[in-house]
């Protein structure tokens, strides 16, 4: 299908991403647990009297715990899409250069503004590619975050590329007009970060 190119002398501001804290409080410890497990498993680490089954357990849900993490992060992005497309909705010439998820998912994850990337590099997160593909890819499979039960053991395991290969799909399901990132900036803030700044708002208006 054709579309029309995007003109190249206009700017369309995009919403900030805000993302909310995972609230798990067992959540580092599992992890590190896990961690911990799979080195046992993999022979590394000295397992002491812990039964390859509990080994397995607590690898397995260190390995849940990233998926709900993960997941609240695709729901975040998703708000954020939406609210791109509602942009979209409102502007004829965005309607008629096919911009869709797909170009804003592809955006984010390949052309992240600088800002944004020295944000999430601040914040430790050295692959943000990864997270945000695998984030999407799992909501683009589960409204609600799954339960530990209703996965299989495999799924949980290797998780990540079932994540990566749903983005992939969810990417070839429609047309993608690209974007041209410096016509399209946004901003990233923690959801504190963005109440303190709208706090500021209210009070010099």
């Amino acid at each position: 299908m054709q579309f029309d190119p995007i003109p190249e002398d206009r700017v369309w501001a995009l919403p900030p991403i805000i993302l909310h804290p995972f609230a798990d409080p067992d959540g580092p410890d599992q992890l590190v647990e896990s961690s911990r497990a799979h080195l046992m498993l993999e022979g590394l680490l000295p397992n002491g009297e812990l039964t390859a089954d509990e080994l397995q357990r607590r690898f397995l849900a260190g390995r849940y715990t990233e998926i709900r993490m993960l997941f609240y992060v695709g729901k975040d992005l998703e708000r954020w899409i939406e609210q791109c497309l509602e942009l979209v909705e409102r502007d004829e010439i965005l309607r008629q250069s096919g911009v869709s998820a797909g170009s804003f998912m592809t955006m984010l994850i390949e052309h992240a503004p600088k800002s944004v990337r020295d944000k999430l590099s601040r914040w430790g997160v050295a692959d943000y590619r990864s997270i945000f593909r695998r984030a999407l890819g799992l909501n683009s499979a589960f409204a609600e975050c799954p339960a530990f039960e209703s996965l299989t053991p495999a799924f949980i395991r290797y998780y990540y590329r079932y994540a990566d290969h749903l983005y992939t799909c969810r990417l070839q399901t429609e047309d993608n007009a690209p974007l041209p990132p410096a016509q399209f900036p946004f901003e990233l803030f923690a959801s504190g970060e963005y109440s303190r700044i709208l706090e500021r708002q209210w009070e010099e208006s």
